[in-house]
């Protein structure tokens, strides 16, 4: 059972918020604005915020900020009825881990803070369930349920990880060099390719995921287990 934080001043919206979160399955804390939200957390332990950006006596960017700066690293899910990219960027910078507009999408709200969540548990614990595989970050292994682990390369594991944990997110060769190689690094962004080949041909027969080619843009993991 996951805890979420409602941060919100409108009555209405968070009485909407705490009905379809509870029908979710999760249990719902309210705060009416940031300082509020500041007690809720002296006491209790949350594991996602749902944060509204304009309210009273802190808003949601000072209250990021304020977590951030103290190291809570607690996924938050910021919700604003601004929708320019000025608003999103400044969302972001202040520590949102995602951003929703308004009115709210009750599915779609049900499907980030699962996502959310879920990147959550894999950074905390570095181990990564996909169908039947087991990836543990510590040691560079996949391990299928009942059978041995197998310890992978450096490189085709943390590329593989990385994908896994964002499931139909693209990532560029370009982003994914910056990130495992280094922006200073003498090879090209074909070494990727090469390390994206030796994936595919080393779980050619995986049912629980693939590795997918965006033409033009780069590449993504589809899970089955979506």
């Amino acid at each position: 059972m996951f805890n979420i934080l409602i941060v919100e001043d409108d009555k209405n919206t968070r009485r909407l918020m705490q009905a379809v979160l509870k029908s979710a399955g999760y249990t719902p804390f309210l705060a009416e604005n940031g300082l509020a939200a500041l007690e809720v957390l002296e006491r209790q332990e949350i594991d996602l915020i749902l944060l509204d950006v304009m309210m009273p006596e802190m808003d949601g960017y000072s209250l990021s900020q304020e977590l951030r700066a103290c190291k809570n690293q607690v996924p938050i899910l910021m919700v604003s009825a601004k929708t320019l990219p000025e608003d999103l960027k400044k969302g972001f910078r202040a520590g949102a881990d995602d951003f929703m507009t308004k009115p709210v999408d009750e599915e779609e709200m049900l499907l980030r803070i699962r996502a959310l969540l879920r990147r959550a548990k894999i950074a905390n614990e570095h181990v990564l369930t996909v169908g039947d595989l087991t990836l543990n970050y510590d040691n560079l292994s996949v391990q299928r349920e009942g059978e041995p682990a197998q310890v992978l390369p450096q490189k085709e594991f943390l590329l593989l990880y990385k994908l896994l944990s964002f499931p139909g997110k693209i990532f560029t060769r370009i982003q994914l060099m910056d990130e495992f190689w280094g922006p200073d690094s003498d090879s090209g962004d074909s070494t990727v390719t090469v390390h994206i080949n030796r994936l595919r041909k080393r779980f050619e027969n995986e049912k629980a995921f693939s590795i997918v080619t965006v033409r033009g843009l780069g590449y993504k993991a589809e899970r089955k287990d979506d």
